[in-house]
């Protein structure tokens, strides 16, 4: 009693080190007068870390914050449970991944005619197994997505990257979907191409994942534009689009695992809700942020915020128990 919370209840950042004291909900919600919920690990008496979900909130006089209630609960079994999920998708995603490619290739053998010559209606109903292939590939790549996130055990290979020749990679490979629907997709390239040190893979998961939902979500006849603006110490990617736009009343939970818009599944039955959960995680791994602006029956336009040196540290500050 009588003793400045912080200084007796101890919280540590994901790497095990201590929160500096600017960065703890409780200095934070004071700052901003605004209640905060977040993860964290609390150290006990005896040097055990317990992770816990805090909330806090601020108790307003006169128009300002004076104190504060902050609530935590014990979520070691939440975590052990979600540690058994994620490895169970890992465990059954690995096994769906190779009857699913003996399904492939001989699907693609005997569409390449390499077992006798098959008929139109033959080959139509190979097309359609091999859509269906492809749709169950890219659904197991997210739940592997999913998996590494939420377990910290996606591995970052951090190399130089020219960011205007990714961009125009991903502009080429979503070209035959625009074109299908008559969507125009622009590029807006700096004239000196930015470079960053970070992982080209995850990147272009990020930027795809984005840009394909840009398409997919606007009208036939649209637009959608990939632009890329460099800052001091980060590079701004930006993905507009002329769809149909996010509901004011969906926007806060737009990053959320499996939710969709109301919009979204009035016009596309089909998806997940997976795709922007990994989006963020993903920009989280490489120590940047992910936001964006969206009016309904207008368009929406995300924005991908990265360092320009990706460090672990700054990734260790994001970590997946903020998603």
């Amino acid at each position: 009693m009588g003793q400045w919370f912080p200084k007796v209840v101890h919280i540590l950042k994901a790497d095990g080190s201590a929160l500096p004291l600017i960065e703890r909900p409780i200095v934070r919600m004071f700052l901003s007068g605004q209640a905060i919920s977040e993860k964290a690990l609390y150290l006990t008496k005896k040097g055990k870390t317990v992770p816990v979900s805090i909330t806090v909130s601020p108790i307003i006089l006169d128009g300002r914050p004076v104190g504060a209630v902050q609530v935590f609960r014990d979520i070691t079994v939440d975590n052990e449970i979600d540690r058994m999920k994620s490895e169970f998708i890992s465990l059954a995603s690995h096994q769906l991944r190779t009857p699913l490619s003996t399904i492939q290739t001989y699907a693609h053998m005997i569409d390449d005619d390499y077992m006798g010559k098959v008929n139109n209606e033959q080959r139509r109903a190979l097309r359609t197994i091999l859509g269906a292939t492809n749709t169950m590939n890219e659904l197991i790549g997210m739940l592997l997505n999913i998996a590494r996130i939420e377990s910290g055990r996606i591995t970052v290979n951090s190399k130089r990257l020219n960011t205007s020749a990714l961009v125009q990679d991903i502009a080429r490979q979503q070209s035959i979907v625009a074109s299908n629907k008559n969507i125009s997709v622009q590029l807006r390239l700096p004239k000196q191409a930015a470079t960053i040190k970070s992982d080209v893979l995850i990147l272009k998961e990020i930027l795809l994942n984005l840009v394909g939902n840009a398409i997919k979500y606007t009208p036939p006849d649209g637009k959608v534009i990939l632009a890329v603006k460099e800052h001091p110490d980060t590079v701004l990617f930006m993905v507009r689009d002329t769809g149909i736009g996010i509901p004011k009343a969906s926007q806060e939970r737009i990053f959320a695992k499996f939710f969709r818009a109301q919009n979204v599944i009035r016009q596309e039955t089909s998806g997940t809700g997976l795709g922007l959960y990994v989006v963020k995680g993903l920009v989280q791994t490489l120590g940047g942020s992910v936001w964006f602006k969206s009016t309904e029956d207008e368009g929406t336009t995300f924005y991908v915020s990265l360092p320009k040196i990706y460090r672990e540290s700054a990734a260790l500050r994001a970590s997946p128990a903020e998603l």
